[in-house]
């Protein structure tokens, strides 16, 4: 599979499987070369600024106008969209769950999607939803797109195939990729069944954050990002397109693929990017930085510095702090997070937090650490020691999450998560100003 290195997000990139098809000098001739038409995919309203606005010039087979004709709604009932908001009977709490089971049936990348988590409004395209997707079988002749907005897909066990309108991409444990709001494609499991985590991200695309006072480099570089090369089904076969459009699903049938761009270009494209290699930052001589040093990609809001998501990983790193408690610390935020751990072990809860599990930790609701970690950190010898082996993630968002009916019932919900802060007592004693935890 190839792929073409992303310099920057808002650059455009250009690329045609079949030579001489893309134009030069204009994007939509007279007579497209091949017989093909031209088509804009746009993601952005067409006077957004030059820096924001999203789009790319498709030349295909057929115009989609092709593929969206007598439409039937279906129910796909696991997959759920805010506002989506149940009287599930749980109290309000932090919530952790093991992983879902693989299941036994034929699943594809759209019915074994199961919703844990709406936020927001999607009708506002403000917000989010969190998924877990299971993945057993193959789209052969099914095809999606997300009209509610972009996919970030973030796979756990096992790998899977993206085929989309503008080319492939294959990703695995430690990958992530980004299907854009609009943006046809099919999923095929590669080896085995794959089981991940999804953010839809009802608001404003994702991006890059801006480093600041880091300057020019480290966190996510722009060159790790990858677009696909075009590619394209040639297939005039009984098929379906499957299209989410506020929250509910229409299928039409078609009488071929609907990925069917021999070359495009524009800056309105999948990507894929590889966990890897983020390049952390971190304190070289004391205290514990706020998690906003891993921010890989952030999707705005309307308030500045207040994001509608974040995506924020914890990889491998080394920890040198001197004097400081150096796992996570104890907090209470404004903003609402998901969490996952796609492989390895998560510092702050090395126990009862595993891969494929989640937690919820939602606005202004305490957490942290473990008593173990507690603990540990208290009593470590404060040498430099490296995080090895280890990959989690948060959905971060400024709305509160709700709980969809699946979570709530979920059999794998840990019903003691809260027992996992039992012996953070009192320590306190106005005569013993140097506590000694042994």
């Amino acid at each position: 599979m190839a792929l073409s290195y992303m310099p920057g997000f808002g650059n455009d990139f250009e690329t045609e499987a079949v030579a001489g098809a893309l134009p030069q000098g204009q994007n939509s001739p007279q007579r497209c070369a091949y017989g093909l038409y031209a088509e804009q995919l746009s993601g952005s309203p067409f006077t957004a600024p030059r820096g924001q606005n999203e789009r790319s010039w498709l030349y295909r087979m057929r115009p989609s106008v092709r593929h969206a004709t007598q439409f039937r709604e279906i129910e796909v009932p696991h997959w759920k969209t805010a506002p989506h908001i149940v009287r599930h009977g749980l109290p309000l709490a932090q919530f952790r769950w093991d992983p879902v089971p693989m299941p036994d049936e034929a699943l594809t990348f759209v019915t074994g999607m199961r919703t844990m988590t709406t936020a927001g409004d999607v009708y506002t395209q403000t917000g989010m939803a969190a998924h877990v997707y299971l993945v057993t079988a193959p789209m052969v002749d099914d095809y999606f797109y997300n009209a509610d907005g972009e996919l970030l897909i973030v796979p756990e066990t096992g790998a899977l195939r993206l085929f989309t309108e503008l080319g492939l991409m294959e990703i695995g444990a430690g990958d992530i990729a980004i299907i854009p709001r609009g943006m046809k494609f099919k999923v095929e499991p590669l080896g085995g069944p794959s089981r991940g985590y999804v953010c839809e991200n009802y608001g404003a695309k994702f991006t890059l954050p801006e480093r600041g006072p880091i300057g020019a480099n480290c966190l996510a570089n722009p060159r790790d990002f990858k677009t696909p090369v075009a590619a394209y089904e040639d297939k005039e076969t009984p098929c379906r397109l499957t299209v989410k459009w506020c929250g509910a699903f229409h299928v039409t049938d078609i009488g071929h693929s609907p990925l069917d761009v021999i070359a495009w270009h524009g800056n309105y494209a999948p990507y894929k990017y590889d966990l890897r290699t983020f390049s952390p930052v971190g304190a070289l001589l004391f205290d514990h930085p706020d998690p906003s040093i891993f921010t890989v990609l952030t999707a705005p809001s309307g308030e500045a510095g207040t994001a509608n998501i974040d995506f924020v990983i914890f990889p491998e790193r080394w920890m040198v702090a001197e004097h400081s408690f150096r796992p996570p610390w104890y907090h209470m935020n404004i903003m609402s997070e998901f969490m996952g751990l796609i492989y390895g072990r998560y510092d702050a809860k090395e126990t009862g937090f595993v891969p494929g599990g989640m937690s919820l930790h939602n606005c202004m609701l305490p957490h942290g650490p473990d008593t173990e970690a507690f603990m540990k950190a208290s009593t470590a010898d404060l040498k430099p020691v490296k995080l090895s082996g280890t990959m989690a993630f948060m959905f971060e968002t400024r709305y509160a999450q709700q709980l969809t009916e699946f979570a709530a019932r979920l059999p794998t919900l840990q019903p003691d998560y809260a027992a996992c802060w039992d012996g953070l007592d009192r320590n306190f004693d106005p005569a013993r100003p140097e506590w000694n935890p042994a």
